[in-house]
């Protein structure tokens, strides 16, 4: 399980990272979400590292 926090605002991203934030559940900078431990997810957080923060949660 991870906890997913939107670290820095989307102003100027590609519409591809935007829609990869979206997909994440993240809307507002600060806002976290609950992510389970898959590849699928783990591909997301991968392509948006730099605008995230990522913490393990067990």
């Amino acid at each position: 399980m991870f906890v997913v926090t939107l670290k820095k605002s989307m102003i100027g991203c590609s519409k591809r990272h935007r829609d990869t934030v979206r997909c994440l559940g993240l809307k507002r900078i600060r806002q976290s979400v609950e992510i389970s431990d898959n590849p699928a997810s783990r591909g997301l957080i991968y392509a948006v590292q730099h605008l995230i923060d990522v913490e393990v949660k067990r």
